[in-house]
């Protein structure tokens, strides 16, 4: 096999074996869930990097070293926001990149109506969800956009799993009555 066929299979079994707990970790920490895709994505392309210059066989402890990285990149991205005092909020930030992807579907792939309705009806889900605190945020982010089990989000946001259950059903109960 080739040098770089060792690298991206050596890669993917990293990013295989540590990617749901990175992300929760990340998920976690961040102070505005808008910037997770960025940070987790910034993570692995240093991990690919740190393959190319020191090698494959490098990473001897997969989870520690991915989690390493992890730390460092929340620490310098958010002591950059601090330093330029911005605060940008994750629900206007997560609108503009969702409002592109839409932008883009083709034309003949959907009802026009059906898609005005359901735009609709996720911008009123979206601004619901914002107006909820943080970890309910990130809850719904771990369950539905991740994939993680309650008792996985209960680890990663370290608060009990009947918290977890408490604030996914309570929200949702709210969010069919505020959709209906």
């Amino acid at each position: 096999m080739m040098p770089d066929a060792n690298l991206a299979i050596r890669f993917d079994e990293i990013y295989d074996s540590t990617s749901k707990a990175v992300l929760a970790f990340i998920t976690a920490r961040c102070a505005n869930t808008a910037d997770i895709g960025d940070i987790f994505q910034d993570t692995y392309m240093e991990l690919y990097s740190l393959l190319q210059k020191r090698g494959v066989d490098y990473v001897t402890h997969e989870l520690a070293l991915v989690m390493r990285i992890a730390r460092r990149k929340l620490a310098r991205h958010y002591s950059l926001w601090t330093r330029l005092g911005m605060f940008v909020s994750s629900v206007a930030t997560s609108d503009d990149g969702e409002a592109a992807g839409a932008t883009e579907l083709e034309a003949d792939s959907f009802c026009t109506e059906d898609f005005a309705i359901n735009s609709i009806i996720l911008e009123n889900a979206r601004q619901f969800l914002k107006s909820k605190p943080d970890t309910v945020r990130k809850a719904f982010y771990l369950m539905y956009d991740v994939g993680l089990t309650i008792p996985e989000i209960a680890a990663a946001l370290s608060i009990t799993e009947s918290n977890v259950k408490n604030k996914l059903y309570r929200t949702l109960k709210e969010l069919r009555k505020v959709l209906e």
